[in-house]
């Protein structure tokens, strides 16, 4: 009789833990989503050539190093308008990411660091490139050239920045924080 009452007591103290298990499966879990793909596409004011920058990395964290490619030179005098979209081709078919980012825009901020003798990448100035509170997503942005230059371009999409940390409104990352989703840097020239 002693072993049943230690063995009924055994049975409903293993209850009370499996029912205070930390495993809550209903809270909801945003996870990360895979971005293979960056594509920025600068379109010229007043006509021209469409230049498109990409970086492809279909393995994600894999061993392979993304594909990257510049369609081809900016040309100098020029204003170009640019559309940054992020894609998971990974899958079939493609995931658009870039929804992701709008639906989350609070969230996300799209920054732009060029090197060498390039100009100065831009946010664009229109209410779809904004938050609800009033902040720069990034999804659009501004290139306008002078003379021949060259450098880089590195794109980070910030999961989580501090949008009212000095500068960061402005597209300065120095004081962003957050984590990055995505980077790419690509070769530019202005011919």
């Amino acid at each position: 009789m002693k072993t049943l009452k230690s063995l009924a007591f055994l049975l409903s103290v293993a209850t009370i833990f499996t029912s205070c298990s930390s495993d809550n499966d209903s809270s909801p879990v945003n996870e990360e989503e895979l971005i293979t793909t960056i594509t920025v596409v600068y379109t010229p004011e007043g006509g021209g050539s469409t230049i498109t920058l990409e970086s492809k990395d279909l393995d994600g964290d894999g061993p392979d190093a993304p594909v990257i490619s510049v369609s081809g030179p900016f040309a100098q005098n020029t204003t170009y308008q640019g559309v940054v979209s992020f894609k998971n081709e990974s899958v079939n078919p493609a995931e658009d990411i870039t929804e992701e980012i709008v639906n989350e825009a609070e969230d996300h901020q799209i920054f732009y660091q060029k090197t060498g003798t390039l100009n100065n990448f831009t946010y664009a100035s229109d209410a779809e490139n904004l938050d609800a509170n009033g902040k720069p997503i990034g999804l659009k942005s501004v290139f306008t050239t002078t003379n021949s230059a060259s450098g880089t371009l590195k794109i980070t999409l910030i999961h989580l920045p501090n949008k009212s940390a000095a500068g960061v409104s402005d597209g300065d990352i120095t004081n962003a924080g957050g984590s990055p989703d995505a980077e790419a840097i690509f070769n530019i020239t202005v011919n």
